[in-house]
């Protein structure tokens, strides 16, 4: 998986943490499934890929739906059933989440912001020192 900075971070933190709870209470209770760990290692590819980079909306409030069709759907199940969840046991992550989606979402997307863009800048940067 990839390393996520600051919102995305916060953001792939809280999918994880959601991704925990559905997996306990229909795979397995003391680790995630195969099926979860391969969700979260998509997810974590597309907030790495994800054009606003640290400006990103919620998924739910992203006008970009990046996700396939199946893993949307997935991603929706995981959700309706996590999300009331997460108050008991991620208070924290779930009021900023709830927070998050009260922004609006940027109109115009930023040119070569994702983090994964960032990053490979990063490596050429240092190759060339």
């Amino acid at each position: 998986m990839h390393p996520l900075p600051e919102l995305l971070g916060l953001e792939f933190k809280t999918i994880h943490a959601m991704v925990t709870i559905y997996c306990h209470a229909f795979h397995q209770k003391n680790q995630l499934c195969s099926e979860c760990q391969a969700f979260l290692s998509y997810a974590n590819d597309k907030l790495d890929r994800c054009p606003y980079g640290q400006n990103k909306p919620t998924c739910n409030r992203c006008p970009i739906h990046c996700y396939k069709p199946e893993q949307l759907a997935l991603a929706k199940k995981i959700m309706r059933y996590a999300g009331p969840r997460m108050i008991l046991k991620h208070p924290i992550l779930a009021l900023r989440h709830l927070r998050a989606e009260k922004k609006t979402p940027p109109t115009k997307i930023p040119i070569k912001a994702s983090n994964r863009h960032l990053r490979n800048i990063n490596k050429i940067e240092k190759l060339k020192q």
